[in-house]
């Protein structure tokens, strides 16, 4: 790699002056032609799971394929994209364990370079939108600074970066017992809360992009419990979860990058919390936890009936009456 320069180690900004489009690197800026673009989902995905035609409703209503979410960089970019696109690709092959011996910093970065190609779309289709979002992204600025501090984190796509007393974000590596997975790709997203979770065969990765990994504290316990195969309706009760953490995220972090110089060979990022004496997460309501739990038990025919039947204790399929972990090998399965 060539040597870097204290200006390499100064973070693009792209929010200064909206420098969003197809003739600008998005994690360079530097001028790029039209084929110097990478696939937001890496090829090698597209060709193992057969992505390249399947359509992608976007919140205005209009359709694209996988193939066409593209974006713009420059070759320095694309390279370290690629060696990092090798790298998961092989982990991926071998399944969970290689997965997450990849390490947090890594999937972060994978999963973030997938989650900014989806919103930055969404985030430009709003200027000519087919149909008007309900909610455009553009007007929460609340929303606008979470995302400008998650592209910050972002730039270890660009350039060697070092993460200082924290992680960029909560990254669950999770194993689906292949017994009754009968889904071997699949992602979902949460524009409003930067979360982003993907599956690869009996590998699924779940990941909030700019919480420096209060989330996966909060979520400690389950997550070690969660360290086995799970039937597919345990995993998403494990999303439900983290989803639902995000919506209740209270602080934004704010990231402030070292200023380089001569003879740094990285970029080094420290994260501060503002208000450290306020609440972190706002208080848990399960009215609305159980609503995201219902959303995520659809494919299993769990009715939001099912879930609130003990309106003060939420229906587990992750843990049983005495609060141990539960191995459900089939589902419909009596629940003791």
């Amino acid at each position: 790699m060539p040597q870097l320069t204290p200006a390499d180690l100064i973070p693009y900004d792209p929010f200064d002056g909206m420098r969003f489009g197809p003739t600008t690197c998005f994690l360079s800026g530097q001028p790029v032609g039209p084929d110097d673009t990478v696939p937001v989902f890496a090829e090698w995905l597209q060709a193992r799971y057969h992505l390249a035609e399947r359509p992608i409703q976007l919140l205005d209503q209009r359709t694209v394929q996988f193939r066409d979410l593209r974006l713009p960089a420059s070759p320095a970019v694309r390279q370290r994209i690629t060696e990092l696109e090798s790298r998961v690709e092989a982990a991926a092959v071998q399944g969970p364990a290689a997965l997450r011996a990849l390490g947090d910093d890594a999937l972060f970065l994978w999963m973030g370079k997938m989650f900014y190609g989806i919103f930055i779309t969404e985030l430009l289709n709003e200027f000519e939108p087919l149909i008007k979002p309900k909610y455009p992204l553009a007007e929460n600025a609340a929303l606008v600074r979470r995302f400008q501090a998650f592209f910050q984190l972002l730039q270890g796509l660009r350039v060697p970066t070092e993460y200082a007393d924290f992680v960029p974000g909560s990254v669950f590596v999770l194993e689906a017992d292949a017994a009754e997975d009968v889904t071997p790709f699949e992602y979902d997203d949460d524009l409003n809360t930067l979360v982003f979770s993907i599956k690869l065969d009996k590998t699924v990765l779940v990941a909030c992009l700019v919480d420096i990994g209060l989330i996966g504290q909060a979520m400690g316990k389950v997550y070690q419990d969660a360290q086995r195969p799970l039937h597919p309706v345990q995993v998403a009760e494990f999303k439900a979860r983290v989803y639902y953490a995000a919506h209740l995220l209270h602080v934004v972090p704010d990231i402030y990058p070292r200023t380089p110089r001569a003879g740094d060979t990285q970029l080094v990022f420290d994260a501060l919390i503002d208000d450290v004496t306020g609440a972190i997460f706002n208080p848990w309501e399960n009215s609305a936890y159980t609503q995201t739990l219902a959303e995520m038990w659809q494919r299993w025919n769990i009715s939001l009936a099912d879930v609130v039947a003990k309106p003060a204790e939420p229906m587990s399929l992750l843990y049983d009456e005495t609060g141990q972990p539960r191995v459900i090998q089939h589902w419909p399965t009596p629940i003791i």
